[in-house]
Order: structure tokens, then C-alpha cells, then sequence
């Protein structure tokens, strides 16, 4: 799984921010404890004190620490039943003046077994999803919101359906794959006309996938090519790290492809990007206006090729969806 490094930076700093504050509320509930019954901090001293010389007497050499041991670990429980009885006094449970973890699983370091653990995964997923919402309207647009009803049910001749009943497969194919994303999940290009639905499918696509913790870039292809154009050329320090997101996240989104000037250029950084994620296994979805012969005929036999081969193509045609609700 790869991780949007940008993206971590924000998550890990919101991660520590929570663990500190919940770490500043502890001692201030400790302190306001310790206020009502003094004892009780007395108790917490004596205990620190009592595990430090249970150590001592165990690591120390040339006499048998097992009675002193034995000793100190009696004087511990006493004060450990002291100190319940107090807090129980109080009104409060024993463990008032522990400090719990706000995630069990990995003590709050947000790493378990050399991998990041899952309470440090939700937190990316969060950050990540602010990050898409900035171009895709993730908040509104899903699975659940997507409807068949702005789709004809009257067969297309051309194609021997209707709108709908393609709709109807387009979507649920897209939502297996959003399901069943692992990384390695293939690749998908959406082709058709402006205002049949892609980009509420890539957005409910890109909210699964990230929702799971995998790193999505959504953008335009105009945007793609504007920053590889400025990596190559020195001109924007940021443009090596949006390449890079860019040639490595787990799925990448690149939309309103066909809309670009397609210069040598271009065609040197779309093969790249494609040839790049192909060879590393790394989901791509596609998005363009453009149906699979204007590909084939706008860019190289090698782009063509390899996005003919590789992609499950989902045509989607009907009728303007954006001009329909606007005449209801």
C-alpha cells in the first residue's frame, strides 16, 4: 500500500495533536483527583518509588533478591488495594488515574508489528478524503446517491440496449472494483459524452477506495500535464512531488483526458503515466469525453495499445443528465 507523503504529514500531525491533548486531559483529571484526596498522590509516588527498587533488588549481584523482591511486591499490592479503596470512595473506578491508550491495539504510536496501525490508517482515510474534496464532491456523490432514473429504458439502436440497462452494469461494475480494491485491482476508462455520470462514479469510486486507507489522486489531465511540464523544467519545487503521487499512488484518477493540447510533450507524459502504473501494477481510471477510435486516433499506437489492452472499457451514453434536471 502506498501512502501520499504530503497526505501522511497532515494525518500524523492531526494524530499527535489528539495524542497530546488526550495525554493534557489526563493530567488534569490526575491533578483534580489528587486535589480531592492527597492521598492518593502520596500513593502514586510511593508506587513509582516501589517499582524502581523492585528493579534494583532484581538486576543487583551477589546476594539472592527473591525476599526483598518478595517484600517489595507485597508493599506494592498494599498500596494498590489502598489506592482502590480510596478511588472507590470517591466514587470513581480504579483505573481513573491510569493512562488508557486511545487505540489498544498499537498504545498510541500508531505503528503495530512494522505496520501503520489501523487507527493511524483512519486518520489518512480522513485526511485523504479532505484532499479529494477539494475536486470531487465525495460528500454527496456515491454509490448509494447515483440514480438509473435520468437513463432511457428505450434500446439504442446503435448498441442493441437502452441507457439504463448499460447504466445499470457500468455502475455495478464499478462498485466491485471499488469493493474489491487491493492495489492490483486493474485498470477502467470511462468513455462518453459530457453529463452521463463519470465523475459521480469516480467520485463514489475514489470515496470506497480511500475510505480503506488507499492513497487516490483525482485531478485533470490538463492539471497532470501542467505539473510533469514543470518538474521537467525546474519550474515549481512542489511539481517532483505531484509526479511522483502522481506515477505512484495506489489509484489514480485522471480525468477530462482529450481536453489537453496534445503536443510531443503530452504524449511523452501520458505514456508515461500509463506505462508506469502498468509495469508497477498500480489502478488507473481514465475519464474522457473521447470514445476508443479517437484515442487510438489522437495519441501514439503505444498509448493506444496499451489502454485498449489493459483497461475494461465502460462506454456510457443517453442523454445529458445536467440538462435534464435543469428542464425538470
Amino acid at each position: 500500500m502506498a501512502y501520499d507523503g504530503r497526505v501522511l504529514r497532515i494525518a500524523l500531525q492531526n494524530y499527535e495533536t489528539d495524542r497530546a491533548r488526550h495525554e493534557a486531559e489526563l493530567e488534569e483529571r490526575r491533578s483534580a483527583i489528587f486535589a480531592r484526596q492527597p492521598r492518593l498522590k502520596e500513593i502514586d509516588a510511593e508506587l513509582r518509588r516501589t517499582m524502581s527498587r523492585i528493579l534494583s533488588q532484581a538486576l543487583r549481584r551477589g546476594t539472592d533478591p527473591v525476599p526483598a523482591i518478595e517484600a517489595l511486591r507485597d508493599e506494592n499490592m498494599s498500596l494498590q488495594e489502598e489506592r482502590r479503596r480510596l478511588l472507590s470512595d470517591m466514587g470513581l473506578p480504579e483505573d481513573a488515574l491510569e493512562n488508557k491508550p486511545l487505540c489498544a491495539l498499537c498504545g498510541d504510536t500508531g505503528y503495530r508489528g512494522g505496520m501503520m496501525c489501523r487507527c493511524l490508517r483512519d486518520y489518512y482515510a480522513r485526511e485523504q478524503k479532505k484532499e479529494l474534496s477539494k475536486l470531487l464532491d465525495v460528500g454527496n456523490q456515491s454509490f448509494e446517491t447515483f440514480s438509473l432514473e435520468w437513463y432511457s429504458e428505450e434500446d439504442d439502436s446503435n448498441v442493441g440496449i437502452s441507457p439504463r440497462e448499460n447504466m445499470d452494469w457500468v455502475c455495478r461494475t464499478c462498485k466491485r472494483f471499488a469493493e474489491n480494491f487491493d492495489g492490483e485491482s486493474g485498470n477502467l476508462l470511462f468513455c462518453g459524452a459530457p453529463g452521463l455520470g463519470k465523475t459521480h462514479l469516480s467520485a463514489a469510486i475514489a470515496r470506497e477506495v480511500a475510505d480503506c486507507g488507499w492513497s487516490v489522486v483525482y485531478d485533470t489531465a490538463n492539471h497532470i500535464f501542467e505539473r510533469f511540464e514543470a518538474q521537467k523544467f525546474g519550474r515549481d519545487d512542489d511539481a517532483e512531488n505531484d509526479v511522483n503521487r502522481v506515477l505512484h499512488c495506489d489509484l489514480l484518477i485522471l480525468d477530462d483526458l482529450g481536453t489537453e493540447m496534445t503536443t510531443n510533450f503530452v504524449q511523452s507524459a501520458l505514456y508515461q503515466i500509463v506505462n508506469t502504473r502498468l509495469m508497477e501494477r498500480r489502478s488507473t481510471l481514465i475519464s474522457t469525453n473521447l470514445m476508443v477510435h479517437e484515442i487510438s486516433n489522437r495519441y501514439s499506437e503505444q498509448i493506444a495499445s496499451r489502454i485498449e489492452g489493459e483497461y475494461r472499457v465502460l462506454p456510457f451514453f443517453g442523454e445529458d443528465i445536467r440538462k435534464l434536471k435543469r428542464n425538470r
